[in-house]
């Protein structure tokens, strides 16, 4: 019979954001696998999934979470993640990823089932969705995210502020994600397009050090890595204006 790995969105760190279809799912699973870096901290996939099933059955696998810089250290750690992953498969029927966010949504998971894909063939590839950073942000700042037409850009600023600055001179609502270490080049941004007054900016989304603030307090100083901002889109009309 074939394995399945499944991965999981567990959100983006309130461990009351995990939908039923996905408890259910991290509690069927003979194992369930949570990233760590290899610095061992526990991250926040690993603390949401201890809410919902007993720490041994949780297997953690490092994953060079944090490595930017040299892609060959990147990875030989993906490729042993992998073989881990692979070696937990071929011993289990089903295994379980639980990722923050949802699984489709830069996530570790595409990467790691790609791979485990070809080293155990014949693996069911399988996701469960999960609620994303900024639909919670939205959420707990009051930000509408889209009305009527209008459309919603997701923007990871690791790929760089210039690919910030031409959403925010685009139509719609802009969301970044990652963009923590480039605070300052987003502000900038956000000052250049006349997105700033609207923009809100979260980070550890749920958590005891949660932080949502208007954009306009950004000093400049670093924010935590995966810090997220939503500029809500230009609005006039009135209610019923974009319909």
């Amino acid at each position: 019979m074939s394995s399945t790995l499944i991965g999981v969105g567990v959100g983006p760190g309130d461990p009351e954001l995990v939908t039923v279809k996905g408890v259910n799912a991290l509690r069927a699973a003979e194992v369930v696998v949570v990233p760590v870096m290899d610095t061992g901290e526990r991250g926040r996939a690993e603390a949401t999934v201890l809410h919902y099933v007993p720490a041994e059955k949780v297997v953690r696998v490092v994953f060079a979470l944090n490595e930017r810089t040299d892609r060959a250290r990147r990875e030989a750690a993906w490729d042993a993640a992998g073989e881990r992953v692979a070696g937990l498969l071929r011993a289990h029927g089903s295994v379980a990823f639980a990722t923050i966010g949802d699984p489709n949504v830069y996530s570790t998971f595409t990467y790691l089932a790609q791979t485990v894909g070809a080293l155990v063939p014949g693996t069911v590839v399988e996701t469960v969705p999960g609620i994303t950073a900024m639909q919670d942000l939205a959420a707990r700042s009051g930000a509408v995210l889209t009305e009527g037409t209008e459309p919603l850009t997701l923007v990871p600023v690791t790929a760089g502020s210039a690919v910030l600055r031409d959403a925010l001179r685009g139509p719609g609502t802009v969301v970044a994600y990652k963009f923590g270490r480039q605070a300052a080049e987003v502000a900038e941004a956000l000052r250049e397009t006349g997105r700033l007054g609207d923009a809100v900016w979260g980070s550890a989304l749920g958590l005891p050090e949660e932080s949502v603030r208007p954009a306009g307090e950004l000093d400049g100083a670093p924010l935590p890595y995966l810090s997220t901002l939503i500029a809500p889109a230009r609005r006039e009309g009135g209610r019923g204006g974009k319909l």
